[in-house]
């Protein structure tokens, strides 16, 4: 916890306004019961009205002392916790984005969003509790007891017989409580995680009718997190009979004991309504313990997860916002025998991998699926970092490079399209903050896109839905390509980035890329594809198996003879059908 709660060190003098504000409105409280006494042995009981006025008129203004310093505290508690969870919030954000795609691979994302969401707001609640009530519970114990004796030290003892066997007591519950709701948090990662998985599939499920198989697996995992949910609060239910239990039989030992002392003339009336006062203010303050054990055990629970991701320290992306502008890349990319394993996987993905390509061209890399060619294009701009070998980019290993400067000259176009909530106009810009609207719509006519776009009713103002959902694939594309555009970069990755788009919209764009400054990385399954590029990469389990123009590999490779022949099939079958 104390990781997660050093981010509340800036607000520390709220805290401490807020803190003093407590135990103002708290020594108000314990001082009460002793001006009873007064009022009650020197007024009622010797008939002195003076004595109950004055003594009622300084109970009267302690009170509205303590009234106006509960409601000035609430106010600096709320600043304090709010302020904490943001920067906390921001934090952690800020550690996710700095993760390697290593690092990321370690956590579910139901997970994160479980940390950054109802994690956090359980350690901001807890801290605003304990400026606001959690704090004043237990000093309201010590302090009820320490003035029992300051009144009456025969009758305070009474109070202090449960003492030992209460302290144990929640400690255990505590160190219990912390297990379950450790628990009980990792079994709401999973519930996310099927409502994250069960929202992005909503198309699938609704085509393949696995709504109620959908719903039942929902209803399971939703399930196991109420039994132990209920496990866990059943537990901590145990907390406040057993406290209530010890702390009753304690005043009826007081009351007894009491009425003895002021039959025999060891204690007055007042010293006891006094001691069953504070006897009653440390009943109401057991009775917060079972809440503050279950709040704190949460909180312990979910600042133990916000660590993980804080600490995680080992594997981040360590790269300043300003460019160093010392290196130029010039588009020259060499690969010298690289293998890359995944972490916590035996076998490689790619194994000693080498090619060659001069500024300006453009490579097609073909191969089945899992033979390793998104990896490949991974390695490049350091997604993921390579196994053994070197990776040269412009004569310098991408290593030696700032990461900023490398990533900054690169374009890439995912195989999955992925874009973001607002307009065409937004997701276009991504690419480039600085481009102005003529660079966008360059980068645009270039993709293929801007005359779809131009239909649109509000053209480049155009919403995009979650994801693109309101766009075709095809649209999605070429959407993905001209944001990569407005980079200019040295480097354009196209990780099968055409798949979705006809032959004569294929062919505009790649005369359209004709005329980029850019050397090309082009994954694809089209062999008129591959035809067009200056070389051939061909790939089968990572190995590199062909390496060399068209007419070279269909000499040479076996394997690319295969696979023209079957595509030449399909494109005469797909003939005889248009004609038939």
């Amino acid at each position: 916890m104390k990781t997660v709660f050093s981010y509340a060190w800036p607000y520390k003098w709220p805290i401490v306004i807020a803190l003093f504000l407590m135990l103002l409105e708290l020594s108000v409280e314990l001082i009460q019961p002793l001006l009873i006494a007064k009022i009650i042995d020197d007024g009622i009981m010797a008939g002195n009205e003076a004595v109950i006025w004055t003594w009622g008129s300084v109970m009267m203004a302690l009170a509205f002392v303590a009234f106006f310093s509960g409601v000035i505290n609430s106010f600096f508690a709320a600043h304090a916790a709010q302020s904490f969870g943001f920067d906390l919030r921001q934090a952690l954000f800020r550690q996710v984005q700095a993760f390697t795609m290593a690092t990321f691979l370690r956590f579910p994302t139901s997970g994160l969003i479980t940390r950054l969401t109802s994690d956090v707001t359980m350690a901001q609640n807890v801290l605003f509790m304990g400026l606001r009530i959690m704090m004043r519970a237990p000093l309201l114990v010590i302090g009820s007891l320490i003035m029992a004796f300051f009144v009456n030290v025969k009758l305070a003892l009474f109070l202090v017989v449960g003492a030992p066997f209460l302290l144990i007591f929640l400690y255990f519950m505590a160190k219990k409580g912390v297990s379950y709701f450790s628990h009980v948090q990792h079994r709401l990662d999973r519930v996310n995680r099927v409502i994250q998985e069960n929202l992005q599939a909503v198309r699938l499920i609704k085509a393949f009718l696995r709504g109620a198989y959908e719903a039942s697996r929902f209803s399971k995992v939703s399930d196991l997190l109420r039994k132990d949910t209920v496990k866990a609060m059943r537990m901590m239910e145990l907390i406040l009979p057993i406290l209530l239990f010890v702390m009753n039989a304690s005043l009826m030992a007081v009351l007894w004991f009491g009425a003895i002392e002021v039959r025999d003339g060891g204690a007055q009336v007042g010293e006891l309504v006094a001691i069953v006062n504070y006897a009653m203010r440390m009943t109401g303050a057991f009775s917060m313990f079972s809440f503050i054990i279950v709040a704190f055990s949460r909180a312990k629970a979910s600042s133990e997860r916000m660590e993980e991701v804080l600490l995680a320290n080992e594997d981040l992306e360590l790269h300043s916002s300003e460019s160093t502008g010392l290196l130029r890349n010039e588009g020259d990319l060499k690969f010298d025998n690289v293998s890359f394993i995944y972490p916590g996987k035996l076998e490689p993905i790619l194994d000693n991998v080498s090619f060659h390509v001069s500024p300006g061209e453009k490579l097609a890399i073909m191969g089945a699926t899992g033979s390793g060619k998104s990896t490949l294009l991974n390695l490049i701009p350091r997604i993921f970092e390579k196994t053994q070998g070197k990776i040269y980019v412009s004569g310098t290993e991408v290593e030696d490079w700032p990461l900023k400067d490398l990533r900054d000259t690169i374009g890439l176009v995912p195989q999955q399209s992925i874009l973001f909530t607002g307009s065409i106009l937004d997701n276009l810009s991504w690419g480039d903050m600085e481009a102005d609207v003529d660079e966008l719509e360059e980068a645009a006519k270039k993709a293929q896109i801007h005359e779809s776009i131009d239909l649109f009713p509000l053209k480049y103002g155009t919403r995009v839905g979650q994801k693109g959902v309101n766009l075709s694939g095809g649209q999605k594309q070429r959407l993905s390509i001209a944001r990569a555009l407005v980079r200019k970069p040295s480097i354009l990755i196209l990780d099968d980035s055409t798949s979705a788009l006809d032959v004569k919209t294929e062919t505009a764009l790649w005369d359209a890329l004709e005329g980029e400054e850019a050397t090309m990385l082009v994954v694809t399954q089209k062999i008129r594809t591959a035809q067009g590029a200056d070389k051939i990469l061909l790939l089968d389990e990572g190995q590199v198996v062909g390496y060399g123009t068209h007419d070279d590999l269909m000499e040479q490779s076996a394997l690319y003879q295969k696979i023209a022949e079957s595509q030449s099939d399909e494109e005469v079958a797909a003939d005889v059908t248009r004609n038939s």
